[in-house]
């Protein structure tokens, strides 16, 4: 059966960032639970300290290869949580992440909630993730 997937905009001010208010999901068999992804290299160290952009993408990386263990990619993603220790440092560099969630044709329901600090001091934004296929 065929993953369908249906925007739930009941506004259209987030259609433009990149992500619908909600989706309803049908037909899917498998879902995947995410952990928060950062920018950390293979051995679980952060990379590029003070560096917003740079780390974003690196996460975006560590979130696709999560997916793609899981048979999955960005495209299968349904839920994106984002925590950032800095919104507005995050907001110029936002475009990061919507360009990679557009080219892959998603807009996941999305919420990015500021925090004091993530588990690792250096680190500046983690994302969480659903995915269901």
């Amino acid at each position: 059966m065929a993953v369908e997937r249906t925007a739930v905009n009941p506004v259209t001010w987030s259609v433009a960032m990149g992500f619908n208010q909600g989706e309803v999901v049908s037909g899917h068999t498998r879902t995947l639970y995410c952990s928060g992804q950062t920018a950390t290299g293979d051995d679980g160290r952060p990379q590029h300290a003070g560096d917003m952009a740079v780390q974003l993408a690196l996460s975006v990386d560590n979130l696709e290869a999560v997916l793609a263990e899981a048979g999955m990619s960005l495209a299968n993603l349904v839920r994106l949580n984002v925590y950032t220790t800095d919104v507005d440092l995050l907001f110029p560099h936002y475009g990061v992440l919507a360009s990679r969630l557009g080219a892959a044709g998603v807009a996941p329901a999305t919420t990015m909630l500021g925090v004091a600090r993530l588990a690792i001091p250096d680190l500046m934004v983690e994302l969480e993730g659903t995915a269901v296929a």
